[in-house]
């Protein structure tokens, strides 16, 4: 076992037995980075990278969660960081170090913990990865517990508000079958991180129309 904590500093047990379909889980993202074209660019790439290169300092230990091909691990590592780059696909991971030779990219399990030790990065960087999470609690206690004191948190995800979602629909946006498991508005997203003892956390929407916002970006310290 161990232990989450919350905004008011109490410590909630949080289970580290093997998901049960954690197989599955890890066999799906294996299926889908092999059938993925090789030319892929990520969606809304310009935008995220301002983002990350403005919270990115020389010589921050910077973890890349769910790092796919490696674009923004070898970012932060052309920004000065020392960068960290991590993927459940061991397909994606091998994309990763062919087109950026020299990037620290590893593969981890999907059903355990991070192979990091407490307190090693100073900024952690998790882009379009927090909705793909089966056990959220779990993932953000681990990404908290790698973060050193004061380092700070990236996310950036789709945003849900309620307008996009009745104007598009909830089976757009969260298909039976799809991987994308949680929608998230701003307030909840800053609730989720407030939940988990974060602070100075901002959120905000970004790209499309007021109202009809597509992505979330928020910022938040450990």
């Amino acid at each position: 076992m161990t232990t989450r904590v919350d905004s008011r500093n109490r410590a909630t047990p949080v289970s580290r037995t093997r998901p049960r379909y954690g197989r599955a889980i890890r066999d799906y993202y294996e299926d889908l980075w092999e059938r993925l074209p090789a030319a892929l660019e990520p969606p809304y790439l310009e935008r995220r990278l301002r983002f990350l290169l403005a919270e990115v300092r020389p010589g921050d230990r910077a973890l890349d969660i769910g790092c796919g091909t490696g674009e923004f691990t070898a970012a932060l590592d052309q920004a000065g960081a020392r960068a960290v780059g991590v993927e459940v696909a061991q397909a994606a991971v091998e994309r990763a170090r062919a087109g950026h030779p020299g990037v620290d990219v590893r593969h981890v399990p999907i059903e355990g913990p991070l192979p990091l030790e407490d307190s090693s990065f100073d900024l952690v960087w998790a882009s379009e990865v927090i909705e793909h999470v089966a056990d959220t609690a779990r993932w953000l206690s681990e990404v908290r517990r790698v973060l050193a004191p004061g380092g700070r948190l990236l996310v950036t995800t789709p945003s849900h508000g309620r307008l996009r979602v009745a104007l598009g629909g909830v089976e757009r946006f969260s298909e039976p079958l799809g991987d994308h498991l949680h929608l998230y508005t701003r307030a909840s997203l800053r609730s989720l991180l407030e939940e988990f003892g974060f602070g100075e956390i901002r959120v905000r929407a970004v790209e499309g129309p007021p109202l009809l916002r597509r992505v979330l970006l928020a910022r938040a310290v450990r």
